[in-house]
């Protein structure tokens, strides 16, 4: 089976650290995942990448800051991150990504998640952007937006009703379904039957027992999900394959492309 498999990588060395690991599809940052700002770039910098990263085959995905939860009914985090995440999405545009991955965000306990919902349709329809918006499945929180199969069923009805809603995507993160309490063996056909697409795979390792909650990457064989249900996930998405792992994550796109 041939999936393009890659790695989250930096982006000032993207093609390099690329072609160290193996990766022909890559994911980055572009900001500090924990700061409020898209830092701007030098003339030329966004066309030079482009041209180097389609020179050396790299579909590019961009993952958007963890601070964003465009899902809060707190004004103070709502509208900076609707904010932030359009300048992400201009700045993923302009390096040609292919899109951005943003995590499905939570409300308190005291919310009704309706508004969470809500909120996130509101996000998509203020969005001017070409590229696809990948929400991705999360691994903890009992308010969480996409933790639980019901939830991301409940966010992706609100969201198909934004302009530009049937341009939205999904990235299934294995290591956040595990944790979150999803079956693997059925995630991908029970993930399709409510979004109708996956569109991005992040392929980790966990750290921690199925339903834990706990939001923790390993690599593949050091961690708690059978092998043979890591694979599976990646083999019936057949979408591009992110590996989020630690230390030599080259490895791991080995370990994977030898099992598929």
């Amino acid at each position: 089976m041939s999936l393009r498999i890659g790695a989250h990588v930096s982006l000032a060395d993207t093609v390099a650290d690329a072609a160290a690991i193996g990766a022909d599809v890559v994911q980055v940052f572009v900001s500090d995942p924990q700061a409020w700002k898209v830092p701007p770039l030098a003339d030329g910098e966004a066309e030079a990448f482009r041209t180097a990263t389609a020179a050396a085959g790299l579909d590019v995905y961009v993952h958007a800051p963890y601070v964003i939860n465009v899902a809060s009914t707190n004004n103070r985090i709502r509208i900076p991150s609707r904010k932030l995440l359009q300048q992400v999405m201009a700045r993923a545009g302009e390096i040609g990504a292919r899109g951005v991955v943003v995590h499905g965000g939570h409300v308190t306990a005291n919310d009704d998640p309706a508004k969470g919902f809500d909120n996130w349709r509101k996000a998509i329809d203020s969005l001017e952007t070409d590229v696809p918006v990948l929400i991705e499945n999360t691994a903890g929180g009992d308010h969480s937006m996409a933790r639980r199969l019901e939830r991301i069923e409940q966010l992706w009805a609100a969201v198909q009703q934004a302009d530009g809603g049937s341009d939205v995507g999904f990235t299934l993160d294995t290591c956040h379904a595990w944790a979150g309490g999803i079956d693997l063996a059925s995630a991908v056909a029970d993930v399709r039957a409510i979004t109708g697409r996956i569109d991005l795979v992040h392929a980790n390792d966990s750290r921690d027992d199925a339903g834990s909650g706990a939001d923790r990457h390993t690599n593949f064989g050091a961690g708690t999900i059978p092998p043979e249900l890591l694979v599976g996930v990646v083999r019936e998405a057949g979408a591009p394959v992110i590996c989020e792992t630690k230390g030599d994550v080259g490895t791991d796109i080995a370990w994977l492309r030898e099992r598929l």
